[in-house]
């Protein structure tokens, strides 16, 4: 115990740092790159859980997820992180990987996550085994996000105690990350899973293994699980009140944890949820999410757990919004100014997730992303100074390079003229003999006429 928390079973322990041992590669590149700025190097994508209303088409509903992914590959978009649920009809998606293995193959470069694989509803190996499965058929483009499950409905629908599932989760997670990384046979009992001498056929496709992930939101399971375990963290709840206070305090487990397991907490790898939907305008964007924010409200005031302060009118659900920081509902700045409010709470994180939502209909969906790709992410991923920069010493120096040109083209355009002056002359010079020996030609005629 380390201040109170669960410090990592010792056998897991050396299954981590044997995992760190093959990765020196890697550990060496976040070295190195952790030199930049977090600002410079933030990556973005999307939290799909997904939130469809009641009474809509679901088979078009989950095509309208899918076309989503491919804009946000066509945009540069680095990944994109799919939920499970399995009650309470608004979020549709059951089984993370089925759908993962469609998107993978009408898209070309995002990554794809399981946002999250709920773990006590499953067997460690076999969900484990799908995972290496889904990594080889997507040629390494899947990231592998894990916590112990969201809706009460779902666990009890399967006779899970929810006091239970935390527990759970880690039980699996330790046979998960020896069965991925460790050649050796696992054998292991719990009160709801038993593996007697498991091994996987296949390795993962990604050396040494594809990123894990561990939702994190109000209970310290999250952050206990990522120091514990070395893997990453997605804080899902980011934006919410309650989750924005905890940012620091749960990096600051994270942190204690890994050092307490002989590991450095790294932030790159850390990613931060919240939602946003930008226009033009504010106006607009405003007028925008009247297609849908009462619905989402409604979900999450009746079924969830995150509800803003009752509003009937959109105008004061988008006030809520606004000015309780739960998400942004305005221009590119505004979606600029939340990231830097969460970059200086949070102390810096890796990727910002917008968790995606249907507030405003397709096209102004689309829209908001592409605003965000084109304006927002470059001014985290250091694209823009240069450019700038570049810009600013060509315009200050637009006298000296005009002079130069001038300079240059002068006596070109001189010499030009000259020869053309000249080729002109001798040609009126040759126009002017020609006219002098057909007028005397012509009098030659006349005169021979008369001798006649």
């Amino acid at each position: 115990m380390v201040n109170g928390h669960v410090i990592l079973p010792e056998l897991t322990r050396q299954f981590c740092l044997r995992l760190d041992r093959t990765t020196k590669q890697r550990v060496e590149w976040n070295m190195s790159f952790s030199q930049a700025p977090l600002e410079q190097r933030m990556q973005f994508g999307i939290f799909m859980a997904p939130f469809h209303p009641v009474g809509q088409n679901p088979t078009l509903a989950l095509e309208r997820d899918l076309e989503l992914i491919e804009h946000l590959d066509r945009l540069g978009f680095n990944e994109a992180w799919i939920g499970e649920h399995h009650s309470a009809g608004y979020e549709l998606i059951s089984s993370p990987e089925v759908f993962i293995a469609t998107a993978a193959a009408r898209t070309k470069h995002i990554m794809l996550g399981t946002g999250v694989s709920s773990l006590p509803y499953h067997h460690p190996f076999m969900l484990a085994d799908r995972m290496v499965l889904l990594d080889h058929l997507t040629r390494g483009r899947i990231k592998f996000g894990v916590g112990p499950g969201a809706l009460p409905s779902d666990a009890f629908m399967m006779g899970i105690p929810v006091a239970e599932q935390r527990k759970r989760m880690h039980e699996s997670l330790t046979a998960i990350i020896h069965l991925l990384t460790n050649d050796e046979p696992l054998t292991m009992k719990t009160d709801w899973f038993e593996c007697n001498e498991a091994r996987l056929q296949l390795r993962p496709y990604q050396k040494p293994c594809f990123e894990i992930a561990v939702a994190a939101q109000a209970s310290p399971s999250g952050p206990q699980a990522a120091g514990n375990f070395g893997i990453s963290m997605l804080s899902l709840g980011a934006t919410s009140t309650a989750g924005f206070d905890l940012l620091s305090p749960h990096w600051d487990l994270v942190e204690e944890l890994s050092a307490a397991n002989g590991r450095v907490a790294d932030r790159s790898t850390w990613r931060l949820v919240g939602p946003m939907h930008l226009a033009d305008t504010a106006e607009q964007a405003a007028q925008d999410v009247k297609f849908g924010l009462h619905d989402w409200d409604f979900y999450f005031q009746k079924i969830a757990a995150l509800g803003l302060a009752a509003a009937e009118e959109v105008t004061d659900r988008v006030k809520a919004v606004n000015d309780s920081g739960v998400g942004v509902i305005g221009t590119p700045d505004d979606a600029i100014r939340q990231i830097e409010r969460l970059i200086k709470s949070s102390g810096g994180f890796g990727t910002y997730l917008i968790l995606a939502h249907e507030w405003a209909n397709t096209q102004a969906t689309n829209h908001s992303y592409e605003l965000f790709a084109r304006y927002v992410m470059p001014r985290f991923q250091g694209h823009l100074a240069r450019a700038k920069n570049s810009m600013n010493y060509a315009a200050d120096n637009r006298p000296k390079f005009i002079g130069e040109v001038v300079n240059a083209i002068g006596p070109s355009v001189m010499e030009h003229q000259a020869r053309y002056a000249a080729k002109k002359a001798a040609a009126g010079e040759a126009e002017e003999s020609s006219a002098g020996t057909a007028v005397g030609l012509e009098g030659m005629a006349e005169s021979s006429s008369s001798a006649q």
